[in-house]
C-alpha cells in the first residue's frame, strides 16, 4: 500500500498534467523507490492511479531498462554494452565485474549489495568503457579501476552487527 503522503504527491501530479498517461514513467520511479523495486503491487498500484491495465503497466516497466521488476541490490551496476563501450572494452570490464562480484550478469550479490545489469547505451561514450551505479557515471574502466570502485562501495556499508 502507498504511503499516504506519496499518494497525494503522485495524485497532484498526475492531475495536473495534460494527460495523466504521461505521468506513468514518473509514479513507476516513485514507487520503485519507495518498494526499492516495481513489485506486482506497484504495477496494479501505477495502473489504479493512471487508470491503466496491469499488463499496459507491465510492458512499459519491461521496456525500460531503469525500471526493475524483480528485487535489486543497494547498488545497481549498469554496465554499458553500447558499441563505443564495446569497441573499448566493455566485454572485459562486464566479465571483471562478474568475477569480482562471483554473480552473473542479471543476479544480485548473497549480501544484497550489487546487482550487475547491461545498459544499452549510457551516454558516456567520451570515457568509454563506463558503467552507471545508481545513476553515477564512472568511465575510463580497466579492471583496477573496478576493484578501486567496488572496494569504496564496500567499505561505505556499516559493519555487520552479529547476535550474541
Amino acid at each position: 500500500m502507498i504511503p499516504e503522503g506519496l499518494r497525494r504527491e503522485l495524485e497532484t501530479r498526475i492531475n495536473e498534467a495534460e494527460h495523466p498517461r504521461e505521468c506513468v514513467v514518473d509514479v513507476m520511479y516513485a514507487l520503485q523507490k519507495h518498494y526499492g523495486y516495481l513489485s506486482d503491487e506497484a504495477v496494479q498500484e501505477v495502473g489504479s492511479l493512471l487508470g491503466m491495465t496491469p499488463l499496459e503497466v507491465d510492458e512499459l516497466a519491461t521496456f525500460y531498462d531503469f525500471i526493475y521488476r524483480e528485487p535489486v541490490g543497494k547498488y545497481v551496476i549498469h554496465a554499458c554494452d553500447g558499441v563505443v563501450c564495446w569497441m573499448f572494452g566493455q566485454e572485459s570490464v562486464l566479465h571483471h565485474l562478474c568475477k569480482v562480484l562471483k554473480v552473473a550478469v542479471g543476479e544480485t550479490t548473497p549480501d544484497g549489495l550489487f546487482t550487475v545489469l547491461p545498459a544499452v547505451c549510457i551516454g558516456d561514450c567520451d570515457h568509454a568503457p563506463s558503467v552507471l551505479v545508481n545513476g553515477r557515471f564512472h568511465g575510463s574502466l580497466n579492471p583496477e579501476r573496478i576493484d578501486a570502485i567496488i572496494e569504496e562501495l564496500r567499505r561505505a556499508q556499516p559493519p555487520l552487527v552479529k547476535d550474541r
